[in-house]
């Protein structure tokens, strides 16, 4: 916290008030602030008629999480149930600040993190703030398994997802069912090619959003490629996608599909439960050879 700041707080007469922004994934920034005129700085334009308010930020100086609650009125101008549904403000990040109204380059940011579970009620929303120590609490190292621990694309994978072959633009032709949607015929891409891959919708009502394909088959003329799971917000005929190739984690898959095999990420040498449970041979051969 600078000087200014800190003389401005010490002096007894403040102009002290909050200000929030949320970044998204998709890379929209909304500004919000409980002044009743609207703010301006860090290039961003901090709303006054938002209705954005925050609970007590509990804070510790050890490894505990930071925690909070935002509250907040749901309007299409700003918030949406549509966005929320959808899930674009799932995981997006929350920087807070205390700012000096008259004299904005006074302030402190005392809060950063990411937005957490999201409740709605009445009209408004009710969202969890997780601090930066979240990250903490989640299980990290080396999985030793037969199949690839990588995802596809990642810095450990590096396949290159724009390489021609692995991805391909389509028109939705149509929706069978929620999660089951139909295109015409994507010559070159053999069936089940995009099968465990992901669908990422270019525009209309889920532009942005994306979804894990299950199966990938040619119906008739076209061809039908059903999700795991529906996406959150509408798609209709006529909206484009971008459909990228899939991985089974297979070493096969890995030599011959992506041509990736000095990147694979499993161990598929390692024996099997069985193996490990089998009981000493009676053969009395214990030279090192095939136990059958």
């Amino acid at each position: 916290m600078d000087e200014a700041f800190l003389d401005h707080i010490r002096s007894g007469l403040t102009t002290l008030a909050g200000a929030w922004a949320i970044t998204r994934a998709d890379g929209l920034v909304l500004g919000f602030t409980d002044h009743d005129l609207d703010l301006v700085f860090d290039g961003i334009t901090f709303r006054a008629e938002s209705g954005l308010s925050a609970t007590a930020l509990q804070q510790g100086t050890g490894l505990s999480v930071d925690n909070a609650e935002a509250l907040g009125a749901l309007s299409d101008a700003r918030i949406s149930e549509a966005d929320i549904d959808a899930g674009r403000y799932d995981g997006a990040e929350l920087r807070a600040w205390i700012v000096n109204w008259a004299d904005t380059g006074q302030r402190h940011l005392r809060f950063r993190g990411t937005i957490g579970e999201i409740r709605r009620a009445g009209g408004a929303f009710r969202a969890e703030l997780r601090g930066l120590t979240e990250a903490l609490n989640r299980p990290v190292g080396r999985v030793f398994q037969k199949p690839c621990t990588a995802v596809l694309g990642d810095r450990d994978c590096r396949v290159d997802l724009t390489t021609r072959g692995y991805a391909a633009e389509a028109v939705l032709r149509g929706v069978d069912e929620e999660s089951t949607l139909m295109f015409d015929a994507l010559p070159g891409y053999a069936p089940g090619w995009f099968r465990r891959g992901q669908l990422e919708v270019q525009d209309g009502a889920a532009r942005g959003l994306h979804a894990q394909i299950r199966r990938d088959e040619v119906a008739g003329a076209g061809r039908e490629i059903a999700l795991w799971a529906p996406l959150r917000a509408g798609i209709a005929a006529g909206d484009r996608v971008r459909l990228v190739a899939g991985c089974d984690k297979r070493l096969e898959t890995c030599r011959f599909k992506f041509d990736n095999i000095l990147n694979f990420q499993g161990f598929p040498d390692l024996p099997s439960e069985d193996w490990l449970m089998a009981v000493p041979a009676r053969s009395g051969d214990l030279g090192g050879g095939s136990r059958r």
